[in-house]
């Protein structure tokens, strides 16, 4: 697999670690449609690639992601767009976007510091990991623009925090912290600025080191858990055992208990 950077977006691939790194600094890192683009190949491709055993998501500059370019992306003609133009294009970019971070079987990390805001709050909590500086913002923005969420803002939040905390952030716009948003559990820890890449590195060499496919049906199992009944979860679990104890991972497991030893995972 290659992996490109674009403009606004630069991508590397070093042994099992894909990062994708945000870099428009100058936009406070606006997701304009070349990098949304981008990011969805990439994820996609990355979900097929056995290389590939952690994605990390983070930024240059003082910001994480201050959400969708509006200004780029209603700039594209100067003639008046027709009407369904967010109906139609939606299902192609960022809608398409959430529910692949959240389908691949590939870790997700992302690192937040600055604002994270819409888009960019989102792609925080669609990862399986979210590490964010303390005093890094989150923040849903649409009420102070007179716009509904987008991007499965009003799914994702409820299932982490509860319908009470969601009205505070989707209806009343609350800001809150990195800090605060580790007691909430919206984002897995907070550390402070010093600290962040640190603890990240940390993280990413984890999941890039652990058993690959039993990371990745777990993660399966804990999405498609949602709206199944116990019947048909445990089926499911039951499908995700048989191809673990397939695994190389499994087998090296198994010797490495046996031997007490540690065990050493190749992700296959």
């Amino acid at each position: 697999m290659t992996y490109s950077s674009v403009p606004g977006l630069l991508v590397a691939h070093r042994g099992a670690e894909l990062r994708l790194t945000f870099d428009r600094a100058e936009r406070r890192n606006a997701v304009n449609d070349v990098v949304l683009d981008a990011i969805i190949e990439h994820l996609a491709a990355a979900g097929t690639d056995e290389s590939v055993r952690v994605i990390r998501i983070d930024a240059n500059g003082p910001d994480f992601c201050a959400g969708s370019d509006l200004i780029a992306n209603t700039a594209r003609s100067e003639r008046k767009p027709r009407v369904g133009t967010t109906q139609r294009r939606l299902p192609n970019k960022a809608n398409r976007l959430i529910p692949l971070m959240l389908e691949t079987q590939v870790p997700i990390v992302s690192v937040v510091q600055g604002w994270a805001a819409g888009l960019g709050f989102h792609i925080a909590l669609a990862s399986d990991f979210c590490l964010a500086a303390t005093d890094a913002r989150f923040w849903e923005p649409f009420m102070a623009r007179g716009l509904s969420p987008d991007s499965g803002a009003a799914w994702l939040l409820p299932r982490l925090i509860g319908m009470v905390r969601t009205r505070r952030l989707l209806m009343l716009g609350q800001e809150i912290s990195g800090a605060q948003a580790a007691a909430w559990e919206i984002i897995h820890e907070a550390y402070a600025a010093t600290d962040l890449d640190h603890a990240a590195d940390e993280l990413v060499g984890r999941l890039a080191t652990g058993p690959t496919v039993a990371l990745g049906l777990t993660k399966w199992l804990l999405q498609s858990g949602h709206g199944l009944d116990l019947d048909r979860h445990l089926h499911n679990e039951a499908m995700a055992l048989e191809l673990a104890t397939r695994s190389d991972d499994f087998k090296a497991a198994l010797a490495a208990f046996r031997e007490k030893r540690d065990a050493e995972f190749h992700g296959r």
